[in-house]
């Protein structure tokens, strides 16, 4: 009997710290939608430079994070993952993943076969990949079919108004200021956004690219952290692909 005791009163405890946590997080907005299911989310090694990442984008306050680094320093992976624990914890309804329709060959979109559709299907491959690292088998199509994660193109983004989402912008570095001040302006209530790029990999022409205009403009600023932004930069160093990335990252820079 007072084993029962001592088992209930530890499960109310645990229950009163993760509605505090929820309330925490989730400030004065409401999520309209929560997820029904708790995920069991893979739990990985993740670095001391990966945990402080987390500390910066899952903080309540924190609105907006562009983060810079180059291939292989596992910026999209942190960031699908912060959105999983957003659902977990009822603070977003479901995951966005948006790209630029800028190609990094000399063919273009229109190569591709099938639908419109069918097309687009390719540029969420780096989502679904990472999903299936963090999650158990199925649960991926799964919230697939319950619309709790979507791919949507930068180049239809205004009109839109997005609210209790977790908004991952990849391939940052392939965006204008324009397309990315209109990702940025479409953040409704309750909605945290992730700018990922590496600068090394942009396939726009001149100095069309917005990403570094954008980071500069947010990074150290203390009225932008006041309002929820703020900027995080990986190294060649954090790069957790391979060894072999790792020295080709270092060794490209030297290219003028």
């Amino acid at each position: 009997m007072r084993k029962n005791k001592k088992t209930a009163s530890r499960r109310t405890v645990r229950n009163e710290v993760s509605e505090e946590i929820q309330d925490a997080l989730a400030g004065n907005f409401e999520n309209p939608n929560p997820i029904k299911r708790q995920l069991k989310i893979n739990q990985l090694k993740w670095t001391d430079k990966q945990k402080d990442f987390f500390k910066i984008a899952l903080h309540p306050e924190t609105n907006i994070v562009f983060v810079s680094g180059p291939a292989g320093t596992s910026k999209t992976l942190l960031s699908v993952y912060c959105g999983l624990q957003m659902l977990n914890m009822k603070t977003i309804s479901d995951l966005m993943y948006l790209r630029s329709s800028v190609e990094s060959s000399d063919q273009r979109l229109g190569y591709l076969p099938g639908s419109a559709e069918e097309k687009l299907a390719f540029f969420k491959i780096p989502l679904l990949e990472k999903l299936d690292e963090l999650l158990p088998e199925a649960t991926t199509e799964r919230l697939e079919k319950e619309g709790r994660v979507s791919m949507f193109p930068v180049n239809f983004a205004r009109g839109v108004n997005w609210s209790s989402k977790c908004i991952i912008m990849d391939e940052a570095q392939n965006c204008t200021v324009k397309e990315i001040t209109t990702v940025l302006t479409r953040m409704g209530e309750g909605s945290k956004c992730f700018i990922l790029a590496d600068p090394m990999q942009t396939d726009l022409h001149g100095n069309r690219s917005g990403f570094a205009k954008m980071n500069d403009l947010f990074k150290d600023d203390q009225q932008s952290m006041e309002n929820g932004i703020y900027t995080f930069k990986f190294e060649e160093d954090d790069v957790m692909r391979s060894k072999l990335v790792k020295f080709l990252v270092k060794k490209l820079k030297e290219i003028k």
